[in-house]
């Protein structure tokens, strides 16, 4: 310490979380990455970032994500983008010597029927849920990039399974979000607009855990300072809800009233979502502390202010 770090996606709703739970770890010397000085699905553009920041720490945000809809609308972009960023980055630091890359990966790897709690062997005893194989195999696949090129050349590569994340500052694009964030814009522009009802996507009863912004930084500046195993780990809540009590209590937080639409022809996705999240908690001492309600009225006041200001 301390490392000169280089994180991508770092000026993105996780990305600027994780910068500044790494400076209050040591590693205050940082460069974010944007798109618009390198972009990382070109082998020229990532050979001459290296070249020129020279970092000695790697912390791998940037992903191109959505949510189920998106998902389904782009799985060869989603595959190949995710893919090829991950295979020249990876390359490219250990020819550059970089001490250590952070792999940040997705809970969309497990497959489709993992046993609740989700636990990390499990990672490879089936196929993941239909929608975003593409966008779970090609990040799962960055593991064995990484525990490969720790075989082979000693490098130090670890791999982070977070959870699905929410918080201030999430993606509130209808084309792109994930589930939180589509559901607040969904009640608070009903309530705007006067609406009596909303209509929600499948059946409800699919369940799934969520990890605040804030809590999922810091279990990365944790790992990035203290974990150095091959083995994949996940961060998450331990917590689980169904998506129709999500619903029933953000419109329960928000004041809406409104009836409930379930589109059952649109679909859940994965049937659950729950992690074991031992393995962070024994190996670098990371567990959330952010109570769900608090961190659902910080997001829904955080969309209600900024859909005002916008309007």
């Amino acid at each position: 310490m301390p490392k000169r770090t280089l994180i991508t996606g770092g000026a993105g709703f996780l990305g600027s979380k994780v910068c500044a739970a790494l400076a209050s770890q040591g590693y205050a010397e940082q460069y974010v990455l944007r798109k618009a000085a390198y972009d990382l699905t070109e082998q020229a553009d990532v050979r001459r970032m290296f070249a020129e920041q020279k970092p000695e720490v790697v912390v791998h945000l940037a992903a191109v994500v959505g949510g189920i809809g998106a998902n389904r609308e782009n799985p060869g972009r989603y595959f190949y983008q995710n893919a090829i960023m991950g295979l020249l980055l990876l390359e490219e630091a250990r020819k550059a010597g970089v001490q250590k890359f952070v792999s940040v990966g997705t809970i969309c790897s497990y497959p489709k029927f993992t046993p609740v709690p989700f636990k990390e062997d499990d990672l490879w005893n089936g196929y993941p849920e239909e929608t975003n194989a593409p966008y779970g195999i090609a990040k799962k696949g960055l593991l064995v990039h990484a525990q490969a090129y720790r075989q082979q050349y000693g490098f130090n590569g670890i791999t982070l399974l977070p959870v699905n994340l929410y918080g201030p500052g999430d993606n509130f694009d209808p084309k792109s979000s994930h589930v939180i964030p589509a559901i607040i814009k969904k009640v608070i522009d009903a309530m705007q607009a006067g609406a009596k009802h909303i209509d929600v996507w499948g059946t409800g009863s699919a369940s799934r855990e969520f990890l605040y912004v804030d809590d999922a930084a810091r279990g990365i500046a944790l790992a990035t300072k203290h974990y150095d195993s091959p083995e994949p780990v996940n961060l998450g809540s331990g917590m689980e809800i169904t998506i129709r009590k999500l619903t029933e209590l953000i419109c329960e937080l928000s004041g809406f009233n409104g009836e409930l639409r379930w589109d059952s022809t649109k679909p859940d996705g994965q049937p659950r979502r729950c992690l074991d999240v031992s393995r962070a908690r024994e190996k670098f001492g990371f567990s959330a502390t952010t109570d769900f309600v608090e961190g659902m009225k910080a997001t829904i006041e955080y969309y209600r202010m900024n859909s005002r200001s916008s309007a």
